[in-house]
């Protein structure tokens, strides 16, 4: 981020001296509703006009009296770390050699509440640990759904039909169902309780439906059990909405879940292969560490929205040509969602009699606003669906040289490319912080331009402040200055912008660095 786009923060913030108390002053729209040029690329782009309304979580403004740039290092740290997670992984699994050694994970909320979620979980039926980052829209409540479901899905789908059988007997019998994953939560991180009965069943229905398969046998490869997952769950998600429910709170969210949306990222690790499923813009990227000493970064999905072009064309494929100049226009999916795929996102989906039909059916005493539901037609609704979840997978075979992997939501690679992400992580992990490349246009400096330019990046000599290498990724992400030196005052800038504010300058982030266990990789 430039400094002239942080000067902009701290003098368009301090401009804010209005409570907004009436839905009829549009210089005050809020970001997550609005098209201005200064906010950042919120997944879902709706004005205020064409959502219908205002909602109330939005209306509060900040006032010149909350607003305070100067935060110490302290206080710096504390909002950094508040939700890190360091977890070191057995060496021996019970089946054989972990190929993770540890991860570590950290997130930074943008919205209030957070709309990104993170998993992790070693398979038990199963080889092999899943990792997934997870970036809501439209609210959190899809994320947070297929964060606590879809690790279940894929690990049931790599069992054998005899532990599926063994499953179902249990459930027959009413004896306890053996655990099918071993989660590593964060103490912040809480379920869906209210529909943990809908979720089993649905589960339960998924497992006796593979047991009636004659193809199912050994159980799926990850290959398949990951495609298979993302679409049977995004299926169940639909379904719950329209089906009748046992009480109204299961009912609102279900429909909530439906109707929010979410990308994916997952990551399966087993001793020899990666295989990653991506459905939408968050990324995972491979750290290799060269002969020379030096780090190189190998994507291992591709970002699903305007700016890959095969993906572009792969959906202008499944509508009308008289659709050419309306599927996707100002680089979003029919001028609103940014992301090509993904879970829930029902009003891109669904026919817009059932859309209408099942808000509906919600009691009239329901606050739409409250389960964050708009009455909203995206333009130019003509041939639905226009969106799916299938996800694009890739397969990585692992090698000596491949030390870490990479999970990141989509804010972490708004601001940093994987090459740069890489060479944190990998310096973080060798203690060594080397100074970035001095660039063509730089050697252009005069003298004391490069000398001005050579101190800064001094500091990058410096050890790493933090143990965590995803909190390392995100200070670096919000705080790295115009000549690559971490700026203090950028940093605090960024993390002191109250909530109307934050989500016009940077995004939600999720991190996730998994460490590979590189003795088993064969050359």
């Amino acid at each position: 981020m430039s400094g002239r786009v942080c000067a902009s923060i701290l003098q368009r913030a301090s401009s804010y001296t209005l409570t907004l108390s009436s839905p009829t002053a549009p210089q005050t729209r809020p970001a997550h509703y609005s098209s201005w040029g200064t906010c950042r690329s919120d997944k879902l782009c709706l004005t205020a006009e064409e959502s219908g309304h205002w909602p109330q979580s939005r209306r509060h403004l900040s006032t010149r009296q909350d607003l305070d740039f100067h935060l110490s290092t302290v206080h710096i740290n504390s909002i950094l770390r508040s939700n890190e997670q360091i977890v070191s992984v057995p060496e021996f699994d019970g089946k054989g050699l972990s190929a993770v050694r540890k991860f570590e994970s950290n997130q930074l909320a943008a919205n209030a509440p957070n709309e990104d979620r993170r998993s992790a979980a070693t398979c038990l039926e199963s080889n092999g640990m899943l990792f997934g980052v997870f970036d809501g829209h439209g609210g959190w409540a899809c994320a947070h759904a297929v964060s606590e479901r879809l690790l279940y899905y894929t690990a049931v789908a790599m069992m054998s039909k005899q532990r599926l059988e063994e499953l179902e007997k249990c459930m027959e019998d009413g004896r306890a169902v053996p655990p099918i994953l071993q989660w590593y939560k964060h103490h912040a991180d809480f379920n869906y309780r209210e529909s943990a009965s809908l979720y089993i069943d649905h589960l339960r229905f998924f497992w006796q439906e593979l047991l009636d398969s004659e193809e199912h046998g050994e159980g799926m490869s990850p290959l398949d059990a990951l495609d298979c997952s993302f679409k049977r769950l995004d299926a169940d998600i639909s379904l719950e909405a329209q089906v009748p429910l046992c009480n109204d709170i299961m009912k609102s969210t279900a429909i909530q879940v439906a109707f929010a949306g979410s990308t994916a990222c997952v990551a399966h690790v087993c001793t020899d292969m990666i295989h990653v499923a991506n459905a939408g813009d968050c990324r995972a990227v491979l750290g290799v560490l060269e002969e020379d000493g030096s780090w190189s970064a190998l994507p291992l999905s591709q970002d699903h929205n305007t700016q890959n072009q095969a993906e572009v064309a792969r959906i202008m494929t499944q509508h009308p040509p008289s659709e050419r100049d309306t599927v996707v226009t100002d680089d979003r999916l029919l001028g609103v969602l940014m992301p090509l795929r993904g879970f829930g996102d029902v009003r891109f989906k669904w026919s817009l009699e059932l859309q209408q039909s099942i808000l509906a059916s919600l009691e009239s005493g329901v606050d739409l606003d409250s389960l964050n539901l708009y009455q909203y037609t995206p333009p130019n609704y003509l041939t639905p669906p226009y969106l799916d979840v299938a996800p694009e997978i890739t397969h990585h075979k692992l090698r000596p040289q491949d030390r870490f992997l990479i999970l990141g939501t989509d804010g972490l690679w708004d601001e940093l490319g994987n090459e740069e992400a890489v060479r944190l992580v990998g310096e973080h992990l060798s203690g060594i912080h080397l100074q970035a490349p001095v660039s063509p246009s730089e050697r252009q400096m005069k003298l004391g331009q490069m000398r001005e330019l050579l101190q800064k990046r001094r500091a990058r000599a410096s050890s790493a402040l933090d143990t965590n290498a995803a909190t390392h990724l995100i200070r670096h992400a919000l705080g790295t200055g115009e000549y690559g030196e971490l700026s203090q005052e950028r940093l605090a800038a960024m993390l002191a912008l109250p909530e109307d504010l934050a989500r016009m300058y940077r995004d939600d982030i999720t991190a996730t660095v998994v460490y590979l266990n590189s003795d088993l990789a064969r050359p």
